[in-house]
């Protein structure tokens, strides 16, 4: 598997997007992570595991406690390969409009 495809699989999920958007505020430990899901703290260390795996969360453990942190430079990577349909949704808007209008007249 790519890192393009990794990234996109790690972020299918909605509670791994949901990690990552926690992760944006700053490093959290993984209990903090787990607090707001109705899954047990193993369930979410597994969804850690992946995006670790896809290299969007670093984990380093102090004591007893894991403590996460946000990698998002592959996400660059998947951000700069979809901005590559921009253009295409663009024009496809633009032409849905000079449609509509058209049609009003």
């Amino acid at each position: 598997m790519t890192e393009l495809d990794q990234t996109f699989a790690a972020l299918s999920d909605g509670t791994r997007r949901a990690i990552i958007e926690k992760l944006a505020l700053g490093e959290a430990s993984l209990s903090d992570l787990a607090a707001p899901f109705s899954m047990s703290q193993t369930a979410v260390s597994k969804h850690v595991r992946v995006l670790s795996d896809a290299g969007l969360v670093s984990v380093i453990k102090r004591g007893r406690t894991r403590y996460c942190t946000l990698e998002a430079e592959p996400m660059k990577a998947a951000t700069d390969w979809l901005n590559t349909y921009q253009k295409f949704w663009g024009d496809t808007f633009e032409a849905l409009a000079r449609h509509i209008e058209g049609e009003r007249q």
